[in-house]
Parts: structure tokens; C-alpha cells; sequence
């Protein structure tokens, strides 16, 4: 598992080898069964996540009870809940294993000092955070600007491993429709891959 994240590190970052591997010796690496919940909805987040091997998903529920799931993240996807203006706020959204995980585990109350103490960190993460932030703006754009069935279709073409790794009420939800919806749109475009 070491190694996934030495290789993932690699594309951002101009560090060597040894000191790729330092900070890949230094992480915490943990697995979580099925179902934990890694993050409650109104707790304050104190931790980041790499995952190595596995599927969350990030989602609220509101007053009335309704689920809505906002994301989900597969290997090689970093999860964080932050509000850079209140480090002490409670979360809106709830992280969950859809899977059985492996991840890398970061404090994020040390952040500062993991970047103190290892030149070059810093700015790997930043490069790692902007790539997200932007795929993360288009994704978005592409999605209001959709119909359901547009978005399935894009599911179709750019994450199709989660109509397998998935519950469908679940992606139903991330797709902004009814699991019902999302049969119908599935059975008119012939589609039995859930």
C-alpha cells in the first residue's frame, strides 16, 4: 500500500525517491470495515483522508430526514472536511465507508508541523488540493447545467466502477434523482450494468 502512495505522491512532487518514502513511512495507514462512519454530520472534522483501497461517501441529511449524497471517493482521492474560516465548526456533511477501506490518515491539528518538518510537503499538497478543487468546479458546472439523464450518462463515461461499487438509492441521490428516476433512465437507454 506503501507504495500506491509513493507513485501518487510522485506526480506532484519533485522529492526523491528517500524522501517520498519518508513521508510514506511516517503516515498512518489504517483499514475501516464497511459502514463505519469516519466523519458524523455536526462534528467537528479533525482529520483528512487518502484512500489507498476502498469507496466513501460524503453526505447530509436534513431535518426532515432526507439523505443526500454529495460525493463520493474512490482510490487515489484525497477527503477533506475544512471551513478555512472556523477551524472549530461542526460539519455539515457526514463521511461514510461505502466499502471496506484502507487510508491514509492525517491529523489535521499537526498539519503545520508535518510542513515544518518536511520541506517540500507543503507544496505537494497544494498542487494535490488544487488538482481537486478544479476537477472538483468542473464537475459541478457539468452537473447543474445537466439533465438526469446527461448525468448518468456521464457517470456512464467518467466513473462507471461506482454502478458497481454503489447502492443505486445511493447514486440515485448523488445523480439528484429518485432511485425510480434512475431505473427508468436506465431501462430507456438499456442499461442493466446496476
Amino acid at each position: 500500500m506503501k507504495q500506491i502512495l509513493i507513485n501518487y505522491m510522485k506526480k506532484y512532487s519533485d522529492l526523491n525517491e528517500a524522501e517520498l518514502d519518508k513521508i510514506a513511512s511516517e503516515v498512518t495507514i489504517t483499514p475501516f470495515k464497511k459502514g463505519t462512519v469516519l466523519l458524523q454530520q455536526g462534528d467537528v472534522s479533525t482529520h483528512c483522508y487518502f484512500i489507498l483501497k476502498g469507496c466513501i461517501r460524503k453526505f447530509s441529511v436534513s431535518e426532515s430526514g432526507k439523505e443526500t449524497t454529495v460525493n463520493f471517493y474512490t482510490e487515489e482521492q484525497s477527503v477533506t472536511i475544512f471551513n478555512p474560516h472556523a477551524s472549530n465548526q461542526s460539519s455539515k456533511y457526514s463521511l461514510g465507508c461505502v466499502e471496506d477501506c484502507v487510508l491514509v490518515v492525517g491529523d489535521l491539528s499537526i498539519e503545520q508541523t508535518a510542513y515544518d518538518e518536511t520541506p517540500g510537503l507543503e507544496t505537494m499538497i497544494l498542487k494535490m488540493v488544487e488538482g481537486d478543487m478544479g476537477t472538483m468546479h468542473d464537475e459541478f458546472a457539468a452537473f447543474i447545467s445537466s439533465t438526469p439523464e446527461e448525468r448518468y450518462q456521464s457517470l456512464l463515461e467518467k466513473r462507471p466502477q461506482l454502478l458497481k461499487r454503489v447502492p443505486q438509492h445511493q447514486l440515485a441521490s448523488y445523480l439528484g434523482m429518485t432511485p425510480e428516476s434512475l431505473s427508468r433512465i436506465k431501462k430507456r437507454l438499456g442499461s442493466s450494468q446496476i
